[in-house]
């Protein structure tokens, strides 16, 4: 008799995901969550409309964590279709600081335009005014044990 396969017995593939609505846009939030990024690592390029993060993401999705030490994963967040950019409470001048990505969100201004929201820890925040919702996830990396050895929390 054989037994039936596992998610576990499969083997773990790249995350590689698309957001056209905010309910996509909310997956992709809560996989980019607690996702840190050295400050170097955003770029926006105003001739492509393209605003991109090089994360270091937390693995949410990875079902062997009580399994093995947490992990992270380098992953691309690009956001197209992008007019402008602004921020609120970070020194884009220092160029020493690591941001942590609490969330993403799209606030519609209407006819598929709006605005992405990148909330970020320590009440910095990135708002990127888009001519229509188009987010992609990526991971480019093989995952790596987090640093901390530990899972993001959120004390309250």
């Amino acid at each position: 008799m054989t037994d039936d396969a596992a998610f576990e017995d499969g083997r773990e593939t790249p995350l590689y995901l698309g957001a056209f609505d905010t309910e996509d846009l909310q997956i992709i939030s809560s996989l980019a969550q607690d996702a840190v990024f050295p400050i170097t690592e955003m770029t926006w390029r105003a001739g492509e409309r393209r605003f991109a993060l090089l994360l270091n993401r937390f693995r949410w999705e990875d079902r062997a964590r009580a399994r093995q030490d947490p992990e992270r994963v380098q992953s691309l967040l690009v956001i197209d279709n992008v007019l402008g950019v602004a921020s609120q409470g970070i020194d884009r001048s220092d160029r020493d600081t690591v941001l942590s990505l609490l969330s993403v969100a799209f606030e519609p201004t209407g006819d598929g335009t709006g605005h992405v929201l990148l909330t970020l820890a320590g009440d910095g925040a990135i708002r990127l005014e888009i001519e229509a919702l188009e987010v992609t996830l990526k991971d480019v990396t093989r995952p790596y044990r987090a640093p901390s050895g530990k899972m993001p929390r959120h004390d309250t």
